[in-house]
């Protein structure tokens, strides 16, 4: 999500004519707006990829307000020129109406000295205060705002657990809760998890903050930068020495703030957990449409059998002892069993119980394999982009009657999911490798995100697939150290040819060949599951 303060650009934004197919629409709501606002000097552009990156936003200057009509879809969605058009877009009208707060009540601006750290307070501040202002002028609104929520929030608002942004995510949601837009019972879990990382004392501070800011006039400057230094304050911030908002760190997994924003935006869009996780992740790690599909050939086949027989031969261990009840013997008669099962034929019920134990040999349960692969996907790793594409089909089909769960992501101007977990592809995505490396760190967050890789009490691995030439090794280095603190063993495999880093906590080795590279992977995924 882009920061509140983006909500009010400078400059002019974009211009109108840029979009002709959404003239209609941006004449029906410059013409509306008056009456969210009560000026008249106010116009509105409808248009994709209007509101600077943001998904609306209000240009002071220019006096216009900008929505962004992705959020409306197509042009012939609704008649704009009809009352009844809100409900069918209701986002897209609730973010013209946010504008339109912003509009009406958004008539300070913080003094230029003002260090960027307490102006990004300040406009977070301005977020409920002008929609609870704006509810009260308007009540009806509220309906409207509401639906903004989940538009103007992002999972990536709450990348680690620190007070930050722990602070942050209350300003957004718990502060929304005391302007009435809405309910404590919306965002329980959003609470406790900012609860559970500030604690009760400093929330109740930063409430008391933002609950002030929501009585402070539309033009008193003065009142809402002193509440922001307040809220430095409390956090232990001095904007003297650190004037930048503090910045997450990219060595750091997700934790408790995020999952829990997830698990609220999930709800509000009517969707499970799982489900908002694979719409999230698809529409930000989505494969280029330029990559081909190709149908599988017979020895991509035999070697997925293969490898099928060896991941079943390692997830069968040895029989132990045990016991196992019988209603027949021979064995050992369990005297008060006998006496429930005399009881229920007496009864005329089937009889359920088992009288008689003996002994046997059982295997013990079998172990789940969550495997996950990292492939550089930069222009130096050109060689081994076929062989992985062949990889990451074959370990889905030999995962696939094994009970085990893999998956196969690409970095590298970006993260690619190649291979969904618990998916078989019925064609073999052949991927492309060109550019730089710079979403190592993404795709081991969105590994980690796919198959729980630091949740102990399962068989996990992580390969990857690279020269470990990465432009953020020291990030990179505390991500995999998490895991392996974890319990989830890294493998690196690389190419010999290639100069590269060589990563602490990790298994590297130095394959002169890209065949090499997926029987290595094969092997040790074998190998963990015999020694589970």
């Amino acid at each position: 999500m882009a920061h509140p303060s983006s909500h009010r650009g400078v400059g002019s934004g974009t211009p109108a004519a840029g979009a002709p197919d959404w003239r209609a629409w941006s004449d029906a709501w410059t013409r509306h707006i008056p009456v969210l606002t009560g000026r008249h000097d106010l116009t509105v552009t409808v248009a994709p990829g209007a509101g600077g990156g943001a998904p609306a936003c209000f240009y002071p200057d220019a006096c216009r307000v900008e929505v962004d009509a992705t959020h409306i879809g197509a042009p012939d969605t609704a008649d704009p020129h009809k009352a009844s058009h809100k409900r069918l877009v209701p986002t897209a009208y609730g973010l013209l109406v946010h504008e339109a707060a912003h509009a009406t009540h958004s008539l300070w601006t913080a003094p230029a000295a003002t260090p960027p750290v307490v102006a990004d307070v300040a406009d977070l501040l301005e977020e409920s205060r002008v929609e609870n202002r704006q509810r009260g002028r308007r009540r009806g609104d509220r309906r409207w705002l509401r639906h903004t929520v989940t538009t103007l929030l992002h999972p990536a608002d709450a990348p680690v657990d620190d007070a930050w942004h722990a602070a942050h995510l209350a300003g957004l949601l718990l502060a929304r809760v005391d302007a009435r837009i809405i309910t404590a019972k919306d965002i329980k879990g959003v609470r406790a998890a900012i609860t559970a990382v500030l604690g009760r004392t400093t929330l109740r501070q930063l409430r008391g903050i933002w609950r002030h800011a929501h009585t402070v006039d539309d033009t008193d400057a003065t009142a809402m930068i002193d509440l922001a230094w307040r809220w430095c304050r409390i956090l232990g911030i001095d904007p003297h020495r650190q004037p930048q908002s503090p910045q997450p760190d990219p060595g750091q997994f997700a934790g408790l703030l995020a999952q829990a924003l997830a698990d609220y935006l999930a709800h509000t869009l009517g969707l499970t957990p799982t489900q908002y996780a694979d719409q999230h992740i698809q529409s930000q790690h989505g494969v280029p449409t330029s990559w081909t599909r190709r149908d599988p050939t017979h020895a991509e086949r035999a070697v997925a059998n293969l490898l099928a027989a060896r991941l079943r031969r390692a997830r069968t261990h040895v029989p132990e002892p045990d016991t196992r009840s019988s209603p027949t013997p021979p064995g050992r008669l369990r005297t008060r069993h006998a006496i429930t099962a005399k009881a229920q034929i007496a009864a005329g019920s089937l009889p359920t119980a088992t009288p008689w134990q003996r002994r046997t040999q059982t295997p013990p349960p079998k172990p789940h394999l969550h495997l996950a692969v990292l492939v550089d996907t930069s222009g130096s790793m050109h060689s081994y982009a076929a062989p992985m594409s062949s990889a990451g089909w074959i370990l889905a089909h030999a995962a696939r009657t094994n009970q085990a769960t893999t998956t196969m992501i690409g970095f590298g101007a970006r993260a690619t999911l190649l291979v969904p977990p618990r998916q078989q592809p019925t064609q073999v995505l052949q991927m492309s490798a060109f550019g730089g490396t710079t979403a190592f760190i993404d795709a081991v967050k969105v590994a980690d995100h796919l198959l729980n890789l630091r949740q102990p009490g399962r068989v996990r691995m992580l390969a990857v697939v690279s020269d470990g030439d990465l432009p953020d090794i020291e990030p990179a280095q505390r991500l995999i150290t998490t895991l392996h603190q974890s319990g989830c063993p890294v493998l690196w495999l690389r190419p010999a040819d290639l100069a590269g880093h060589t990563y602490t906590h990790t298994t590297t080795l130095l394959v002169d060949d890209p065949i090499h590279a997926v029987n290595a992977i094969a092997d040790a995924a074998v190998t963990a599951l015999e020694h589970a």
